[in-house]
């Protein structure tokens, strides 16, 4: 999947541990770093985190598992990863 700025994604336990449980954040990607060396499947984004007004409250650079994120669109509410975190 290809993420763009302007896209917003969802960024769980399933895209880094240290994103797991109530760390979990909704992302308005202003930029994708495909010039960056990572991992394989790996990448660099740099975005505002939302709260859940859609407001943004901060700007954040994350190294995350591409395969791990979630694109929602404006009307989607975010959810937990069920892969990782199960009820």
């Amino acid at each position: 999947m290809r993420f763009r700025p302007g896209d917003l994604v969802r960024v769980d336990g399933c895209a880094s541990v240290q994103f797991g449980g109530d760390r979990a954040l909704t992302l308005r990607l202003v930029a994708v770093h495909l010039d960056r060396p990572t991992f394989d499947g790996w990448i660099w984004l740099t975005g505002y985190v939302l709260d859940a007004a859609g407001l943004a409250t901060a700007k954040r650079e994350l190294f995350v598992q591409c395969a791990g994120l979630h694109r929602l669109t404006s009307g989607t509410a975010p959810t937990r990863c069920e892969a990782i975190f199960r009820p």
